[in-house]
């Protein structure tokens, strides 16, 4: 029986690295580059390498080039870690003849259900630069809705941290400068003064109970999310509010009618495809709306059929649906549909974000205003006082 050996070697990539150990007698268990070794932060695989990677897959097999040439070309290129790694998983499992798909399925956490689903179906028809081309536009539009709803909701998010910061500043550096003045005149203090005294002193004396108690909310917060119950009041709470309700609606809507038609024009199942659908769904709510048609369906009704019983989708999606069903012609009608929803998320986001910045200006107005008041009240008091 052998014995471990750990050791290092200079080589032009990890194949030739590789291969000159395999030549020199010795059987390799683990190879990693310097890089991986001396690096402090881990490289990470964002969306856009994904989309990157997947655009660049799709133009060299699309001319021709065998896909584990492809993957090698890409490798040599490629000077993410992460990302390096996991294209040569991909390239030995395509060289061993493992199907691409069966090699994406080892990455889910990388490659979600929807992206093996669309590259299965590509290797029954032979068209894979086609679909991977198809793949990269798909995650590209998912890409750019999230995108634009993390900035809409990033400008509350900082007005709101602003007007915490400045609510604690004046209530634990100004208000303590007053407190004195007021004592030694003995002046006849408004409710609002009294009441942000005492919210000053509970601040000041007791910051780290509120601040466990802060880290006790944060920390219940990200565990009752988890638990089945936190997510359905959460999503609850998305698809109900009364200013970004309607927003988290049509993100939601278009999300997965994009993954219904994209899935069904590319040859997948009715059934699977609308597994999928609920899998992106990403609220509780229309997930149990698309295992309702998935049940419905397999029984033979139509997908229109079940979606006219919610309110959840709007009248006008189901008769396109209706009519695509019909017609025969659904994943064209789907994908304009997600089309059209893509224009509706923008105008909603720009609408949302226009309503919220009043609205968190008001909101700063009115705390900071409350405090200056209950501050100049009493000055003005004094300054009448003989």
């Amino acid at each position: 029986m052998g014995r471990t050996q750990e050791g290092s070697i200079e080589a032009v990539s990890s194949d030739d690295a590789r291969q000159r150990l395999h030549r020199d007698g010795f059987h390799v268990l683990e190879l990693k580059s310097a890089e991986e070794l001396w690096s402090l932060f881990p490289s990470r695989i964002s969306r856009q390498d994904l989309i990157y990677v997947t655009a660049q897959l799709a133009i060299m097999v699309d001319t021709g080039i065998i896909l584990s040439a492809a993957l090698s070309g890409i490798i040599e290129q490629e000077k993410n870690s992460a990302l390096r790694k996991v294209l040569q998983g991909l390239k030995e499992a395509v060289e061993s003849g493992e199907d691409f798909s069966a090699a994406l399925a080892r990455y889910p956490k990388l490659f979600d259900n929807t992206y093996i689903s669309l590259v299965k179906a590509s290797e029954a028809t032979g068209t894979l630069g086609t679909m991977l081309e198809r793949i990269a536009a798909y995650l590209r539009k998912e890409s750019d809705t999230f995108n634009k709803v993390r900035a809409a909701m990033a400008y509350p998010m900082i007005m709101m941290l602003l007007a915490t910061g400045v609510t604690l500043f004046l209530l634990t550096y100004v208000m303590p400068k007053f407190m004195p003045l007021f004592k030694i005149r003995q002046t006849q203090l408004p409710a609002a003064t009294l009441v942000l005294m005492s919210v000053s002193e509970v601040i000041i004396n007791y910051w780290y109970l509120l601040l466990a108690g802060a880290a006790a909310m944060a920390g219940g917060f990200l565990y009752g999310r988890r638990t089945p119950a936190g997510r359905r009041i959460l999503d609850w709470l998305k698809i109900n509010s009364p200013v970004v309700g309607t927003m988290f609606r049509k993100v939601t809507i278009s999300r997965s009618i994009r993954t219904l038609g994209t899935l069904l024009a590319n040859g997948v199942p009715v059934i699977e495809a609308i597994k999928l659908a609920e899998a992106v769904a990403g609220n509780y709510y229309y997930e149990r709306i698309w295992q309702k048609v998935q049940e419905e369906v397999t029984g033979g009704k139509r997908i229109c059929e079940v979606l006219r019983s919610t309110p959840l989708f709007p009248n006008m999606l189901v008769q396109m649906i209706s009519a695509g069903e019909e017609a025969a012609k659904l994943d064209m009608v789907l994908e304009k549909v997600s089309t059209y929803y893509d224009s509706e998320v923008e105008n909603t986001l720009k609408a949302t974000t226009s309503l919220i910045e009043p609205l968190m200006i008001a909101m700063m107005g009115v705390v900071v205003g409350t405090i200056g008041l209950a501050l100049m009240l009493p000055i003005f008091n004094l300054s009448r006082q003989p």
